[in-house]
């Protein structure tokens, strides 16, 4: 093999890491769903209307599908489908685990104005939908800000790690959602931490963060009933 013939071959096998497969982009999508609160715990998914949904073959579903089990956002039930997972308590802590581990240290570390305003933008959002009484749409707001503190780290790992985290949280509040405001009682916070972020107080944003995160996490437990 010439050098030349050895350059082509390594540029197209970093090409196609780099580039993600259908597969992959469906399962995000389906990701994004369960984040934004679409797709409920119990919810059988039909490899067939996902296919025409998103205009691609039921192989492809079926490959997402298989991503998302291994994720544990998704659960496949012999003789009669695929449907979205209801999770157990004891999967609480866990979650909150890798949340604080990656969420904290992504606001200590601050980042361009660019993203600081991205978390701003969430704030807004969600006291927007608060306005309109939209419980649904101030629950993707609330997404929408936690995903925007880790995406001040500018890693697109950490940003893969943290939409499988918001979608099993989501999973967990659809029981917590029963309780009429649940999602205003984190405006306050949001909006503390977000000040904290913008003066560039980033030790005391982490440490807002942190006990922020400890008070949902207690929450999610007595909910669950763990």
């Amino acid at each position: 093999m010439t050098t030349s013939e050895a350059q082509t071959r390594s540029q197209a096998a970093r090409l196609r890491v780099a580039v993600p497969s259908v597969a992959e982009r469906v399962a995000a999508e389906l990701r994004l769903q369960l984040a934004e609160g679409r797709l409920l715990p119990g919810n059988r998914l039909t490899e067939s209307t996902i296919a025409e949904e998103l205009g691609v073959s039921r192989n492809t579903v079926r490959e997402a599908f298989a991503e998302l089990a291994a994720e544990r956002l998704v659960v496949r039930h012999p003789n009669r489908g695929v449907f979205v997972a209801s999770l157990a308590p004891g999967d609480i802590h866990d979650v909150y685990t890798v949340r604080r581990a990656i969420e904290v240290s992504a606001i200590r570390g601050g980042g361009s104005p660019e993203r600081i305003a991205a978390v701003r933008a969430a704030v807004e959002e969600g006291k927007a939908a608060a306005a309109l009484d939209d419980d649904e749409a101030l629950g993707s707001a609330n997404a929408h800000f936690h995903g925007a503190i880790v995406a001040l780290a500018g890693s697109r790992r950490l940003d893969t790690i943290m939409s499988q985290a918001l979608a099993e949280m989501r999973l967990f509040f659809h029981k917590a959602t029963v309780e009429a405001d649940f999602y205003r009682g984190y405006l306050a916070d949001n909006e503390e931490i977000c000040a904290a972020l913008e003066a560039g107080e980033l030790d005391r944003a982490g440490g807002l963060l942190l006990a922020y995160l400890d008070r949902s996490e207690e929450k999610q437990t007595a909910v669950h009933g763990e």
